[in-house]
């Protein structure tokens, strides 16, 4: 499976991206706003560990970003259960080179409109750290609303920070409702 832009492609991961992966996830600038469990400094394991990790999972939850035929980051969803199920966060980023382009504002809707027709999610969120102004920016870009400041919500290297709650609801959900005895995607 591969969704298709004019700046990028989003596919599954392959074993050979593992190179790429640490080129581009070994940067503290990347890390810097990312949540604790991407790891700073990122190594080879890391990258093959994460990748692995992604290989059994159906639907696609993550993908890689390609530019010229490189992974140069990475997005995903994180369906939710019981009465969430049919909710999920997207999360996101790209490597330092890449910034600035249009690419994670593209690879940001290809994702939602996959998670939206293929996972048939009802509900998209994002929790961007409030002053991170670039992710703030592509999610708006991208369609989402802003829905609210999340005060003193994370703790990221001892520093405690306001997340921003940015949404995306599915338009067409009602007429793609999944069956009421499947319970998710």
């Amino acid at each position: 499976m591969e969704l298709t832009g004019s700046r990028c492609m989003l596919r599954p991961w392959r074993s050979g991206d593992a190179d790429a992966l640490v080129k581009y996830a070994n940067n503290a600038s990347v890390a810097r706003n990312l949540r604790d469990r991407f790891p700073h400094p990122y190594t080879l394991r890391d990258a093959k560990g994460f990748i692995q990790s992604c290989a059994s999972v159906r639907p696609h939850a993550s993908f890689a970003i390609v530019v010229a035929e490189e992974a140069v980051g990475a997005i995903g969803i994180s369906p939710g259960s019981d009465v969430e199920r049919f909710s999920a966060e997207i999360g996101y980023w790209l490597g330092e080179p890449l910034w600035g382009r249009g690419i994670t504002v593209e690879a940001v809707q290809l994702m939602s409109a996959y998670a939206f027709e293929v996972c048939r999610m009802l509900r998209l969120f994002a929790l961007p750290f409030a002053e991170n102004r670039q992710s703030t920016r592509v999610l708006e870009k991208a369609g989402y609303t802003r829905e609210g400041t999340l005060r003193s919500s994370a703790v990221k290297n001892g520093v405690i920070r306001d997340q921003a709650l940015y949404a995306l609801v599915n338009p067409d959900w009602p007429s793609g409702r999944p069956d009421p005895g499947r319970s998710r995607p």
